[in-house]
């Protein structure tokens, strides 16, 4: 007979609850009372619910606010949980609007775990390999592509890596990844030894919306154009793999005014990237991009899923929120002088089971 667990009660009944037809109809304020009314507390004292982004939020005491927090793990202390009906409006960002629960999140693995399939590697690697011939006055590295490539490299090169590094849920890659080793004849400097888990600087959308506006400045606007086919193959390659379809997905959506030729891109960039960046975010699909719209919560809701895939540590009774501060505070080692990080931990300490 299974026992009762607090924690799967409550988030079981706010995904019925979010699932209805009606709910998103429903008045701000109602659904706010909604979630509100399924508040949980727990015997140490803690306050949780379940919102926004299907989440878990755990109110801190000190001042009322409430943060991501991955549900405790010990069975009797999710037992012992119970419901409360606070009465106070909870910040309507916590509460659900709907898509946010449906949305693909992909995989939380990286690049960690299975290998990318192999019709996904030799879809990049014959990318690469159309870039060779590519002179780089034509596609000048730019931004922050300049330093990481040799000066003799196309910024078609570039832009293959950078859609990768941004449609990546995290940019880490183990010993073993083909993928990124693919890359370095093109880079100005040796990757980190693959004894370790190597942790790369991610791209951000700004970068890649610079390539493309920067040959529209030069007066290249089919240069640019080129660019963009060029991170838009990339992008339908690994839509495949989960652990980069949402971003491949959203990426793909945004730059086919570019490739077909219907929006104001072009004039877009002769205002600047950062009109660029806006136009293309403008046309993601209805979820949000944390990463670019709201850096800080995204880290939070990293964070979140780093605790839950080291949450196998709990059943050998450590916990995974100790084990995520530590990898955080001393096993991330910047190398300011590749712009690499290191992530000083063997891979075979991880469980295959962790993501």
């Amino acid at each position: 007979m299974r026992h009762w667990d607090g924690f799967d009660a409550i988030e079981g009944d706010v995904r019925a609850v979010v699932a209805d037809p009606r709910w998103p109809s429903l008045p701000p304020l109602a659904r706010a009372q909604a979630v509100a009314l399924r508040t949980l507390v727990t015997p140490d004292g803690g306050r949780w619910l379940f919102g926004a982004h299907a989440r878990w939020y755990r109110q801190d005491p000190a001042d009322g606010r409430w943060f991501p927090s991955p549900p405790p793990a010990e069975p009797a202390l999710r037992a012992s949980a119970h419901v409360v009906h606070a009465t106070s409006v909870l910040p309507f960002h916590l509460v659900p609007d709907g898509p946010d629960f449906t949305a693909d999140r992909g995989s939380v693995q990286a690049f960690v775990g299975p290998d990318v399939p192999h019709h996904v590697t030799g879809r990049i690697r014959e990318l690469l390999a159309a870039q060779r011939g590519r002179r780089p006055e034509d596609f000048p590295l730019h931004g922050a592509f300049a330093g990481l490539f040799a000066p003799e490299v196309a910024g078609t090169v570039a832009a293959v890596w950078g859609t990768l590094m941004w449609c990546a849920y995290a940019p880490a890659f183990d010993g073993n990844e083909v993928l990124l080793s693919m890359f370095g004849e093109f880079l100005a400097r040796p990757l980190p030894g693959d004894e370790w888990v190597r942790w790369l600087p991610p791209a951000r959308l700004g970068d890649l919306a610079a390539l493309y506006g920067e040959r529209v400045r030069a007066g290249h606007p089919e240069a640019g154009r080129r660019l963009v086919a060029v991170m838009a193959g990339t992008a339908q390659a690994v839509l495949s793999d989960p652990r980069f379809r949402p971003r491949a997905r959203a990426l793909l959506a945004m730059v086919e005014p570019v490739l077909h030729r219907t929006g104001d891109d072009t004039a877009a960039a002769h205002r600047g990237d950062e009109d660029l960046r806006r136009a293309w975010l403008a046309r993601r699909p209805p979820h949000p991009l944390l990463a670019e719209e709201a850096p800080g919560e995204h880290f939070q809701h990293v964070f979140y899923d780093l605790v839950q895939t080291l949450g196998f540590v709990a059943a050998r009774g450590a916990d995974p929120r100790a084990v995520a501060v530590a990898l955080l505070a001393a096993d991330l080692e910047a190398h300011a002088d590749a712009g690499f990080f290191h992530l000083r931990i063997h891979t075979d300490r991880l469980s295959p089971d962790a993501a």
